[in-house]
């Protein structure tokens, strides 16, 4: 074969692995909200390479979401809801208005997997502690059906609508309480805990069933990108790769899962890692 001829079929060669390397992506996306058009959020996503989504938002609108064409939904229960209303869309929460639902709703509804995690947890938003009182009859329930909690930390953006949110209640440090009254329970640091990063950070090492995503610090809009990489870069070194998961938080997909294949400290293994293999082992503690 002459030299052009080799040439030509080398790059060609390479646009089919790199082709069929995109379409073999795969992205469990662990922190989603509702959208005025759902269908058009979903097919964004699958288009994208996301094949399960841990999906949190009013009640209502959580009912228009179901799995297929090959993404699978997990929904949430958001709790509490300041003012009755989820947080920047200011819908109601639930039907009846309320900030917290009963507890024998809720389980009702675990137990007919309409509800597969509990989160978004708002305990910010709402001006307590994520270790508060009030929410452990939920923490109960989710260790008591053995299905996940995630905790919205660290900061917020503008216009939420809850005039009692609080950063200092933020801080992944006050898991603490909770996670000693009830041993084992499976959590995750939503947003990472930044800017209490190393708080999280902390957190994680002390109890080894608790992970973190990294939603909305992968946003190049909301965190600048050497920031991001050297927040991804202190949870590596504090070997705690194999707990970080992806999270879009309703974000640009595309340029939050390139915000990941853009860190080149990472082997291609433990971007895998972050995609959706720490996902699938959080969510499914039996997968090893």
């Amino acid at each position: 074969m002459h030299k052009p001829e080799l040439l030509l079929t080398n790059i060609l060669l390479c646009l089919l692995i790199s082709c069929y390397g995109n379409a073999q992506q795969r992205i469990f996306d662990v922190h989603i909200h509702g959208a005025e058009e759902p269908r058009a959020q979903l097919e964004k996503l699958t288009t994208a390479g996301v094949y399960k989504a841990a999906l949190s938002t009013s009640w209502d609108l959580q009912q228009q979401y179901s799995s297929g064409n090959g993404l699978q939904i997990l929904r949430g229960l958001m709790v509490p809801c300041p003012n009755g209303k989820v947080p920047y869309s200011l819908q109601r929460c639930f039907s009846d208005g309320n900030e917290w639902p009963s507890i024998s709703w809720v389980e009702k509804h675990i137990k007919d997997g309409n509800i597969n995690f509990i989160g978004e947890v708002l305990s910010q938003y709402h001006g307590i502690s994520s270790s508060d009182t009030m929410l452990l009859p939920y923490y109960r329930l989710a260790k008591k059906y053995n299905i996940p909690v995630g905790i919205h930390t660290g900061s917020a953006g503008p216009d939420h609508g809850c005039p009692d949110f609080k950063e200092e209640l933020g801080d992944p440090s006050l898991m603490a309480t909770l996670l000693k009254k009830i041993p084992g329970l499976r959590l995750w640091i939503m947003h990472a805990g930044t800017p209490y990063h190393r708080e999280a950070i902390e957190i994680m090492k002390e109890f080894p069933q608790v992970y973190a995503d990294i939603s909305a610090i992968n946003n190049p809009h909301i965190l600048e990108r050497q920031q991001f990489e050297d927040i991804i870069k202190l949870f590596i070194d504090s070997n705690l790769e194999d707990r970080i998961m992806f999270g879009s938080d309703n974000g640009d997909i595309s340029a939050t899962i390139s915000s990941i294949s853009q860190l080149t400290f990472l082997s291609v293994r433990q971007k895998e890692k972050i995609l959706y293999l720490n996902a699938e082992r959080f969510f499914k503690p039996e997968i090893k």
